[in-house]
């Protein structure tokens, strides 16, 4: 199951950067930053945004609030589909519910088993030492 994050979500806000560009680059703003509300998205249930909050990391500010940046194209439209599409990875990472291991102990066979094969292995060890003078 995968959560779609409405675009009335999103807040972009764009701005002129380095990098790409040609001679536009000091005249268009092509730079996207987009920000996303985690702690009052209707869209997502409390576990996803609780995973999700974790896996943003440094994204993240005290607000409950992911930044993400994208500069890797040359057109807004671009670095904005690329900003939408990196936050989407988020949020299908944090939708999928960790799976939790469950200890188990070794069983009684298993135990007489391992120390059978250690014994047997450290007879076959001390046979390769120099001979004794008995």
């Amino acid at each position: 199951m995968t959560t779609v994050i409405p675009e009335d979500e999103l807040e972009f806000h764009f701005y002129r950067a380095g990098g790409p560009g040609g001679q536009n680059v000091n005249k268009v703003s092509t730079a996207v930053q987009m920000r996303f509300d985690v702690k009052n998205s209707p869209s997502l249930t409390e576990p996803v945004k609780a995973r999700l909050m974790k896996l943003a990391g440094s994204r993240l500010t005290l607000e409950g609030v992911i930044l993400i940046t994208a500069v890797r194209h040359r057109t807004q439209e671009r670095n904005r589909a690329d900003a939408i599409e990196r936050l989407q990875a988020l949020v299908d990472e944090a939708s999928i519910k960790p799976v939790f291991r469950v200890p188990t102990r070794p069983t009684k066979a298993s135990k007489e088993r391992r120390l059978k094969a250690k014994t047997s292995r450290a007879s076959i060890k001390s046979g390769r030492g120099r001979p004794t003078l008995d």
